[in-house]
């Protein structure tokens, strides 16, 4: 009762209510709220506190930017959706807000579409040279169950492209990746496309900001070749899937073109199966037969792995805890 009438509470003030509807269409930081209320940026500020400590808004930390988005667990997220769908959708002031609100959006879209225009030409070289993405595409939507798979998170998500493949298929997709520019282009992606299911994450493959077993299935799509320790990044996501759970890894079969390594930053030339079989058999899970899929000059590999059911030591032997991997 004490946290339905602190949430009730929190709510029931026209600025709070109108951040709470903007909330709902997208993660925004406290400077463009406070662009879209044309309030001072200490006011916004206070309200935001009052809805974060009543449980109906989370607050989230990438680099020095702070993000907010409707609350995703708890009895303030069902709260805050019971809230949200009785507000009229023909109310003037949520009208200017929303519109608002497309402004700040198309300038993120900007944003990210000039980063992709200047990073684009190295990553179009790099497809030319393996199968087409929309095969691999096909073949890891076979490979993960329809039904079954609430959470799924995505690592080294990049622009996102594998959070709007999923979307319709999961409750919860999560994205995280270090980069703050590849992060927008992102958060652009999802807005574009209306996948509210969908968030991004600034975070470390290796210390996960995530509780342990917390996630139905875990991707790596062409993120490990950069990994400086592939093995440790297998054994953090282990650590994150719930038993039974899946992982899939996208990645490079062997091979020996070196100018991937001195122009494009790759850390490994490819994986062979059985090198990614024993680190995944090492963080307790079991891997699956392995689909390669060859190109012009690198063929892609799709290695699949199962946590096992009751398996509760810790992956790879290490120390973890809920809030990542200690090093």
């Amino acid at each position: 009762m004490d946290e339905l009438l602190t949430g009730l509470r929190a709510a029931a003030e026209p600025s709070r209510l109108r951040l709470l509807a903007l909330c709902a269409h997208a993660e925004l930081t406290v400077s463009e709220l406070t662009q879209i209320l044309g309030q001072s940026q200490p006011r916004v500020s206070r309200h935001l506190k009052l809805l974060c400590e009543a449980g109906l808004l989370d607050r989230f930390r990438e680099g020095t930017w702070v993000f907010y988005r409707l609350a995703q667990r708890g009895a303030g997220a069902e709260l805050t959706r019971v809230i949200i769908d009785q507000v009229p959708p023909d109310d003037a002031t949520l009208a200017r807000d929303l519109a608002r609100l497309d402004d700040v959006r198309r300038t993120r879209a900007d944003a990210a579409a000039a980063y992709f225009r200047a990073n684009a030409p190295r990553w179009d070289q790099i497809r030319t040279l393996h199968v087409d993405d929309n095969e691999v595409e096909r073949r890891l939507l076979d490979m993960l169950p329809r039904e079954g798979v609430d959470d799924l998170l995505d690592i080294g998500t990049g622009t996102g492209r594998m959070l709007e493949l999923f979307a319709a298929r999961v409750g919860r997709a999560v994205g995280i990746d270090m980069s703050r520019e590849m992060l927008a282009m992102a958060r652009a992606n999802l807005d574009k496309a209306g996948l509210r299911n969908c968030l991004v994450r600034q975070g470390d493959m290796y210390q996960l900001p995530l509780p342990d077993q917390s996630f139905d299935a875990v991707i790596f799509h062409q993120v490990l070749h950069y990994a400086d320790e592939p093995v440790e990044a297998i054994a953090e996501a282990a650590r994150v899937l719930k038993p039974g759970g899946r992982l899939l890894v996208v990645d490079f079969a062997p091979h020996d073109l070196e100018n991937l390594r001195s122009e494009h930053a790759h850390r490994r030339l490819g994986f062979r199966d059985d090198e990614l079989a024993g680190w995944t058999r090492a963080a307790g899970l079991d891997p699956d037969p392995v689909v390669h899929l060859p190109g012009r000059q690198l063929t892609v590999a799709i290695w699949r792995a199962t946590r096992r059911a009751g398996d509760a030591r810790e992956p790879a032997a290490a120390a973890v805890s809920g809030e990542g991997r200690k090093r």
